[in-house]
């Protein structure tokens, strides 16, 4: 078992790897190839526990995905993710759950709603895939990825719930609503507890490969110590991705550096192996249908991928629609709270509102609380579209299928049925989501046009901060150095890369304690990057400049302090 595991991987991360070649989803190749190679003879039968899988690759890919996440874009949409990633899918476990119990009594309707509680969340890795490579708006990417991170803890924890009860639990609404809450708060709460702490290992520890170990570790750990205590391992792990995504720009460069391309291989090695494990098991299942019930199971597959596929639309516009009508509302009271001088009474009171004029609260109400009215139709379009099932669906019809309390043929349906609608959405909706993207010309050139603003607002910043601190230091070399060597100072000013060296050695022992030293020079370009680090923070925190630009320009200061690194290692080689 140990060698077809090992076999599957290698497979499955060569056709990954051609996908990224010629620029195709991986996900959706990854799965079609594995489907066709099912059917040959010589191709193994893996087989693996589903709590094996929920265990061991959901934390790396849910806290990878977390620390990618804008936390300022996520808070922002936040609305609109919650109402994905937890009404929808309640909804949809409901609405899947009586058309199942309608179709196939044999199921029971707690077996029903465990059926819909297991096919309810989308994963958003084939959609985001789609999205990265067709140039999808920020706004839509925003949502789709912060729906992935909490839709599959509201889907776990009714599993658990529906589990219980056909065990025999008596567990009524309020009961349940109780384990939501909790898992909710001790989930969250662990999570935040281990990012606080893996973030104070990164800034105390300058170590990038015992950082990056510890940062592999740290996903296992706080989702199986939220399970433990009966909270929602899931949000664990999005709750400390998050928090440590936020605060990474804070660490050290070489911790940066070293955590994103060994999260991209994680992810490509762990995402392919699951798609893969999908398209190689889905003719077994099929295979193993058997009985006087398989007409029904088969029409109850296609009943739920129906189901599926329309309650999405059928809920995100209307609840779309309504949170507009709301928030319209909401800044009509706002204009009228101005235009009555209430708003002036209320600004001497309050601290948080006394540093804002109208206008730049009014803007600010707009920006960060009313993110619905930022989404069109065609962008609604393709939210209700992407809704393709994937590992979570997959593992949880596995762990379901070992459940005693369930008998063989209701297991064995909800897997038949888990299995065919994960298959069938990634292949239907992965396929057509293309083309529903280039048909309603969606594409990110407002987001690139406000990027452009955005970093010329930000480099202009950075300017007047580096001129301040360069002022500051000139002074200090100069009470140092006296006038002799200010010409370098003012020539470092002058953006140049390097420092000529003296070729006179005498002269330059004679004028060492005068001069100054290497070490000087790289101290005072840190300090100018520290600056322009500082002012991206700054702009970051204050909602002036999205993270994902943020990031960008980040890590084209990295390169330049590594090449400041690099320089350093050199010249003491040669020193050698």
């Amino acid at each position: 078992m140990d060698a077809e595991i090992f076999y599957v991987l290698v497979g499955a991360v060569v056709v990954a790897a051609i996908a990224r070649w010629r620029g195709w989803p991986a996900p959706l190749l990854v799965t079609v190839v594995a489907l066709a190679a099912s059917f040959l003879p010589f191709v193994p039968d893996v087989e693996i526990d589903g709590h094996l899988l929920l265990n061991l690759v959901l934390p790396p890919l849910l806290y990878s995905a977390a620390l990618d996440v804008s936390f300022v874009g996520f808070k922002r949409s936040l609305p609109q993710i919650r109402r994905l990633g937890i009404t929808l899918v309640l909804l949809t476990s409901l609405a899947v759950g009586l058309v199942a119990w309608w179709i196939l009594p044999s199921l029971t309707l707690p077996g029903a709603l465990l059926l819909g509680a297991i096919v309810a969340p989308p994963d958003a890795v084939s959609a985001a895939a789609i999205g990265r490579k067709l140039g999808l708006p920020r706004r839509i990417m925003t949502v789709l990825s912060g729906e992935s991170l909490i839709n599959d803890a509201t889907s776990l924890t009714l599993y658990r719930v529906f589990a219980a009860i056909i065990a025999g639990a008596t567990v009524g609404i309020v009961d349940g609503i109780g384990q939501f809450l909790l898992a909710v708060g001790v989930g969250v709460a662990i999570g935040l507890v281990f990012g606080i702490v893996l973030h104070q290992l990164r800034m105390r520890i300058n170590d990038a490969v015992v950082i990056g170990t510890f940062g592999l570790l740290a996903p296992f750990g706080a989702y199986a110590i939220a399970e433990h205590l009966l909270g929602s391992g899931v949000l664990a792990v999005v709750a400390m991705g998050l928090y440590v995504g936020y605060n990474s720009p804070r660490t050290d460069y070489t911790t940066r550096q070293q955590e994103t391309p060994l999260w991209l291989s994680a992810d490509l090695l762990l995402e392919s192996f699951v798609f893969a494990y999908i398209g190689l098991q889905f003719p077994r299942v099929l295979s193993d249908l058997g009985g006087e019930e398989v007409g029904r199971i088969l029409l109850l597959s296609g009943a739920v991928m129906l189901v599926v596929l329309v309650m999405r639309p059928l809920y995100v516009y209307p609840a779309n629609g309504w949170a507009n009508f709301q928030d319209r509302k909401r800044l009509e009271r706002w204009d009228r709270t101005v235009e009555s001088g209430a708003f002036d009474e209320r600004r001497r009171e309050s601290k948080r509102w006394k540093d804002y004029s109208a206008e730049e609260l009014r803007s600010k109400i707009v920006r960060d609380r009313m993110a619905g009215l930022q989404l069109t139709w065609k962008d609604n379009a393709v939210i209700s579209w992407a809704g393709m099932r994937g590992v979570v669906t997959l593992a949880t019809a596995l762990a379901a299928a070992d459940l005693a309390a369930l008998d063989t043929e209701p297991s064995h349906a909800i897997v038949v049925v888990a299995f065919i609608v994960t298959v069938g959405t990634l292949l239907l909706q992965g396929l057509t989501l293309p083309l529903l993207i280039r048909g309603l010309g969606i594409a990110s050139d407002v987001d690139d046009a406000d990027d452009e603003r955005a970093i010329a607002e930000v480099k202009e910043k950075s300017r007047e901060a580096g001129k301040a601190f360069l002022a500051e230091k000139r002074v200090e070399w100069e009470q140092k150095y006296g006038e002799v060597d200010l010409s370098v100072f003012d020539a470092f000013t002058k953006r140049m890369t390097r420092v000529e060296k003296d070729t006179d050695e005498a002269q330059q022992v004679e004028d060492a304690a005068a001069r100054p030293s290497y070490d000087d020079l790289v101290a005072l370009s840190r300090g100018w990057l520290q600056v322009r680090r500082d002012i991206l923070l700054a702009e970051r925190d204050a909602g002036n400049l999205d993270e994902e630009v943020m990031r960008e320009l980040m890590t084209a200061m990295d390169a330049e302090e590594l090449a400041l690194d690099t320089r350093g290692a050199t010249r003491q080689q040669g020193r050698a």
